[in-house]
């Protein structure tokens, strides 16, 4: 079984719902950033960094890094179809596009979120998040371009269109709909699927 250590509305909605969309068996430990829970001894023992989300792999070894999860299981659950074959060029863009978007979107809204951990001036949080608020927009354009439709590379969800639907959970929904609106159309047809929904009312509400 997979154990995931995560928190509501964090980086481990899209892994749980990879698991869902997987058929993996598994199950959640929560662990509530806003409480602290990821800054106790126990949870270092886990992850060292204290970050959500960690993932327990049935034979007790322990991932971290959110999107490597995924990669691993498309990788073990292949019936799934969540990502190409390993080793197509299919594959290379697939990675291609969700190594874009934890690299960018999501270090994107860490700076967003927690700007001051980001600049030695007191005074200087505003700037990097203004700078990230526009970064992060920057960067869904460019995806919005991307996509192919339904999904980023056509008619098959994967693993990098379900990545793409936790970040645009988090996103200012008015700004997503109209300056993005293949991404709104994307994310919403994930989030209604049948294992997300109750995945995506946790996170998102």
């Amino acid at each position: 079984m997979y154990v995931l250590y995560g928190s509501n509305g964090s980086g481990s909605a899209s892994v749980e719902a990879a698991l869902a969309l997987s058929g993996a068996e598994y199950e959640i430990v929560q662990t509530p950033t806003a409480e602290g829970m990821h800054l106790t001894e126990d949870f270092k023992a886990i992850n060292p960094r204290q970050q959500v989300p960690a993932l327990r792999l049935p034979d007790a070894s322990v991932m971290t890094e959110g999107s490597a999860m995924m990669l691993h299981l498309a990788d073990a659950f292949p019936a799934a179809q969540l990502a190409p074959p390993p080793g197509t060029p299919a594959r290379a863009q697939h990675d291609r596009w969700l190594v874009f978007m934890v690299v960018n979107i999501y270090e994107g809204e860490l700076r967003k979120g927690y700007s001051d951990r980001y600049t030695d001036d007191a005074d200087g949080a505003v700037g990097v998040k203004t700078s990230a608020d526009a970064y992060v927009k920057r960067h869904h354009t460019i995806l919005e371009e991307t996509i192919v439709g339904p999904f980023l590379f056509g008619p098959e969800m994967t693993m990098a269109d379900i990545y793409l639907w936790m970040l645009a959970g988090w996103m200012d929904q008015d700004w997503l709909a109209a300056h993005c609106p293949k991404i709104t159309t994307l994310a919403a047809t994930i989030g209604q699927n049948p294992l997300v929904a109750p995945i995506h009312a946790v996170h998102f509400g």
